[in-house]
């Protein structure tokens, strides 16, 4: 098989112009052509009048060697090679002598992914998840958003599928990935209910309400194959002794023993990081960002994108990334932007405010949102102890919540107002998404005076890229806290395993190796290999 790449056509090409793109790139006639599928499609929409259709393609001949040797040594012609072997490897699989049965920490896309490919291999993980399963979860989180009812274990951040289940759903990355796990993520997604285009749409996502089901039924192909999912088990202690965790306590106090364990608690389980760093186990504070939610009209950023083209169906609802460096040496960014979505209440702990972003699949809400967030740092904003950055998250949380009226309202402004630095008092044309609700205010009271000035100084540049981005009836909503975990779990590279513990195995984004579903599902499987391995070595 053979994989053209860079096949470029134009937004509106009719259905049979790819395959014929294709015997021009190979110049071979029909005939010679077995078949075709599309492995990757994306758009160049720099020209917004000339949008074009870029697509990979993965080609049977009939005679493909043949063909690659013919082609080889013509010029333009290296955008042919051979297709590479995407298929997933296992690095092992489970002997039958005894083993204690591998732990799994955590039920997000890392902790899923961890037990999914170690049931695979057969070594039967015991999942143990803080949170409800994802049904009864969903619940309590709308209990939240309609009713000001909080679950400090069962919420945005907590229970059966993590954070990312309250998200757009977003399967992309920028991560290296040499071995192609990604391609094994969607496609255990497709296998569980994901629409199949996941697989070659240059940015996939899902939405929340299509992850619920993928997530039950990945649950059940764990359990299928000798795992064991325990909803609202939260571990209070590790047992760790001569540097090797050999159990671990639930619930207070029932006991397990276990010499592999998956952490992948996510990034809000400040409980958990403080055990683990009670326990000796070592961390160290990371950068992570803070900021506000951002909500413009739909139509504002598609037209800005795609021009003329704005509601093609190819293209969708548009995103946007922008970064902008300050003069106050603070970089702003847009991150987790969610096209045709809502903003989210995401708080894990009473008494305080948490804003997220969120789509459906469909992605056709009324409003565009996006984090605009300012990066901090350890050195500079919260430094002397690993867990400082946690500190300074729950004062920003804690003040939204003071002057969002101690009711779980989020503190709101409109851009025009949040410019000018003057308390917003009504709204505009923009109706603000997030439930329970806002209450307008100057959020200049909200974050450090230095992020405050570095996002004022950062919307009116982004309005040069994205006109109407400055739209003085767009809002904002605080305090996006939650972009990354606060700390790192550091562990060694060759079996990443914790530089100082060994049989624990830091993952996914609360042990700071991820950012996203798609890259903390891929650590998940990285971890799960390293735990295989390392039970055999182990055990033979």
């Amino acid at each position: 098989m053979l994989r053209l790449t860079d096949i470029q056509l134009p937004l509106d090409h009719a259905e049979g112009d790819l395959k014929q793109a294709i015997l021009k790139r190979l110049n071979i006639e029909s005939a010679d052509l077995i078949s075709f599928e599309v492995f990757k499609r994306s758009y160049d929409a720099r020209k917004k009048t000339a949008i074009v259709l870029i697509y990979t393609v993965d080609v049977t001949t009939s005679d493909d060697e043949a063909l690659l040797h013919k082609i080889k040594d013509i010029q333009g012609q290296a955008k042919v090679t051979r297709t590479p072997d995407t298929s997933y490897k296992f690095v092992t699989h489970a002997s039958r002598k005894p083993f204690k049965r591998p732990v799994v920490i955590g039920f997000g896309p890392c902790g899923l992914f961890a037990a999914l490919i170690l049931a695979q291999m057969g070594y039967k993980p015991i999942v143990l998840e803080r949170g409800k399963a994802v049904r009864e979860r969903t619940k309590d989180t709308w209990g939240l958003w309609r009713k000001r009812e909080l679950q400090p274990e069962s919420n945005v951040q907590f229970g059966e599928g993590g954070a990312g289940t309250f998200s757009d759903g977003k399967l992309y990355s920028q991560i290296k990935d040499p071995k192609h796990y990604g391609r094994k993520v969607l496609t255990e997604f497709v296998k569980s209910g994901a629409p199949e285009e996941i697989m070659y749409v240059s940015k996939p996502h899902i939405g929340t309400f299509r992850l619920v089901k993928m997530i039950e039924e990945m649950r059940s192909n764990i359990i299928e194959l000798g795992g064991e999912i325990r909803f609202q088990q939260k571990v209070t202690d590790f047992d760790i002794q001569d540097g090797q965790i050999v159990g671990l306590t639930i619930n207070d106090h029932e006991k397990l023993e276990a010499d592999h364990v998956v952490v992948a608690v996510g990034h809000s389980a400040r409980d958990t990081f403080q055990l683990i760093y009670d326990k000796g186990i070592y961390v160290e504070a990371k950068p992570f960002s803070v900021g506000f939610r951002i909500e413009h009209p739909q139509s504002i950023i598609d037209k800005a994108r795609f021009g003329p083209n704005a509601g093609n169906k190819i293209l969708g609802a548009a995103d946007y990334k922008l970064v902008h460096h300050a003069k106050n040496n603070r970089s702003v960014y847009s991150f987790c932007m969610c096209p045709g979505g809502t903003v989210v209440a995401a708080t894990s702990e009473a008494g305080r405010v948490v804003t997220n972003g969120m789509s459906q699949y469909s992605r056709n809400e009324r409003n565009a949102n996006s984090a605009i967030v300012v990066g901090i740092s350890p050195e500079i904003d919260y430094p002397g102890h690993p867990l400082a950055g946690i500190d300074f998250q729950r004062q920003l949380e804690s003040k939204a919540f003071e002057v969002g009226g101690r009711n779980y309202n989020a503190p709101g402004q409109l851009i025009g107002d949040f410019l000018a630095n003057r308390p917003s008092s009504e709204l505009g044309e923009v109706i603000p998404s997030y439930k329970p609700g806002i209450s307008l205010c100057n959020l200049a009271d909200v974050l450090p005076t230095f992020a405050i000035e570095a996002i004022r100084e950062a919307i009116p540049e982004f309005d040069k890229q994205i006109k109407g981005f400055a739209l003085k009836d767009a809002v904002l909503t605080g305090v996006e806290t939650r972009t990354s975990s606060p700390i790192r779990i550091k562990r060694k590279d060759d079996d990443l395993q914790s530089i100082n513990t060994q049989g624990f195995y830091p993952a996914g984004e609360g042990a700071g190796y991820a950012g996203g579903i798609l890259s903390a599902a891929i650590d998940g499987i990285k971890v799960a290999e390293a735990v295989a391995l390392s039970i055999n070595r182990k055990h033979g």
